[in-house]
């Protein structure tokens, strides 16, 4: 045995002793002292509770009738507190240790759910600025298609109003003609009717209705030419 031991317990029993002599009421820094002691020793609470065992022994063989378990334990508990602090405080680190690796793992796995999550969202994003991408460029194809169209349209607007212009002018001139000729004809047979001989009724009433007919030629013409005019007026919208 270690001298250092051996003169724990030596102080262990004569304080052992010394404290069961005082009675019920007797302090404990004895045993606190011896349980500091120990605890630089490095003495596990095994070695002091056999080192306790063969103090208690020695006094009951000396004939001690001091009743000695109930206030023997106390100052052994008082000695070996000193002991158990430590193992506590190991226990309670280890207990906190495993809290917190437990706790790492659920934040481990919160993470890579959440960088899951992420990744997840950054390639939606990524598919969206494609589509968006490829979507610009498809209205911009389509909004040069439809300039394009309507340029077009204004190109294609122009040359069928040129066309219609011409129409209108050819048509009003054709119809010109035929009015002009026409009141030419009703103008002959005016003159003709007033230089006819009103004796002949038969004759007479000949030229008259001549002349009617060529009124209502004219009339026909006129009505002619002003639908010609409005149907070729409708212009297309450019």
């Amino acid at each position: 045995m270690k001298p250092e031991l051996i003169a724990l317990s030596q102080g262990y029993a004569s304080d052992l002793a010394r404290h069961l002599k005082q009675g019920p009421r007797a302090s404990l820094r004895s045993a606190q002292t011896l349980g500091r002691r120990a605890a630089i020793l490095g003495i596990q609470s095994e070695q002091l509770a056999r080192i306790h065992e063969r103090s208690m022994t020695a006094l009951r063989v000396s004939g001690n009738k001091v009743p000695l378990a109930p206030r023997g334990r106390k100052f052994f508990n008082a000695a070996n507190a000193f002991l158990e602090k430590p193992r506590s405080a190991a226990r309670e680190a280890d207990d906190r240790l495993d809290q917190l690796q437990k706790t790492l793992g659920r934040r481990t796995e919160e993470l890579a759910v959440a960088n899951r999550r992420l990744q997840r969202r950054v390639i939606r994003r990524k598919v969206r600025e494609a589509t968006f991408a490829k979507t610009g460029k498809e209205r911009r194809k389509c909004l040069e298609e439809s300039l394009d169209l309507q340029k077009h349209l204004r190109q294609l607007t122009h040359r069928i109003l040129a066309v219609q212009e011409n129409e209108r002018r050819k048509i009003g001139g054709e119809l010109q003609d035929e009015i002009v000729q026409t009141l030419l004809g009703i103008n002959l047979r005016l003159l003709s009717l007033k230089q006819a001989d009103r004796s002949d009724i038969e004759a007479f009433g000949k030229e008259i209705a001549s002349a009617r007919q060529l009124v209502l030629r004219s009339a026909k013409a006129v009505r002619k030419f002003a639908r010609e005019l409005g149907r070729h007026q409708q212009r297309p919208r450019l």
